[in-house]
């Protein structure tokens, strides 16, 4: 554990080089060849969208309606089984250390598990070059994980879905079938484990509004109208 604490920095900077070495090939390759005639360069269309969420404000069935919508793919949780496919990891310690505190796992499981389990750094590495592959087959929506810090800005239409906390935890009361204290609990924790693993891997804020395109409240507009907006919004700036 503490050799992997010891690798924060040179991992993070080895994930942030390859995303913007990745992000340079992509547009320079698309600037050029959206360039009909010389010095009269076209705008790009946005080819992702990106959607960071609040826990229990609904983000994955808002990146649902939006592939719908729009007819992309859509990638979440099932992110982690091409990541467990590819990289032959046991898809149960891919969740364990799924957007968590670093010290989450050990917390939970103690060190008698130290050989299986896979290290914050590791599950960054292969995440963010899961998303680079899934990217490349076309358009397609992607939910957490860190993925609008990956693909190419000038592509990606970046998203934060919130809501009142107090409307979150009874989301998750009624969903779990919890007491109220335990699914405010669990909110508290899954927002701290995103918060830390984009601070950790990316070295940004999550909660800041500036690295959003849009930032939706869906208590007041509900999933469908988030994803309408998104949608709606999406098409706009591609025109």
């Amino acid at each position: 554990m503490n050799s992997s604490i010891h690798q924060d920095t040179r991992i993070a900077a080895f994930v942030e080089g390859k995303m913007r070495n990745w992000a340079r090939l992509q547009e320079t390759d698309e600037g050029a060849a959206s360039c009909h005639e010389l010095g009269q360069p076209t705008a790009q269309k946005v080819g992702f969208v990106a959607i960071s969420r609040e826990a229990g404000a609904g983000g994955t069935t808002v990146a649902r309606l939006v592939g719908e919508l729009l007819g992309w793919d859509v990638y979440d949780r099932n992110l982690l089984d091409q990541v467990a496919k590819r990289y032959q990891e046991p898809r149960l310690m891919l969740d364990l250390v799924d957007e968590t505190e670093s010290n989450w796992v050990y917390d939970v499981l103690g060190t008698w598990m130290d050989r299986q389990i896979i290290p914050h750094e590791k599950y960054a590495v292969q995440v963010s070059r899961m998303i680079q592959i899934l990217a490349r087959a076309g358009n397609t929506v992607f939910v957490g994980r860190g993925a609008q810090f990956i693909l190419p800005r000038s592509k990606t239409f970046a998203v934060r879905i919130v809501a009142p906390e107090a409307f979150r935890a009874q989301r998750v009361r009624q969903r779990q079938n919890v007491e109220l204290q335990e699914a405010l609990a669990s909110i508290r924790r899954t927002d701290r484990g995103r918060r830390e693993s984009i601070q950790r891997f990316f070295r940004q804020d999550i909660n800041d509004p500036h690295l959003y395109d849009l930032v939706i409240n869906v208590e007041r507009f509900g999933p469908d109208g988030a994803a309408d907006q998104i949608v709606h919004a999406v098409h706009r700036v591609a025109n």
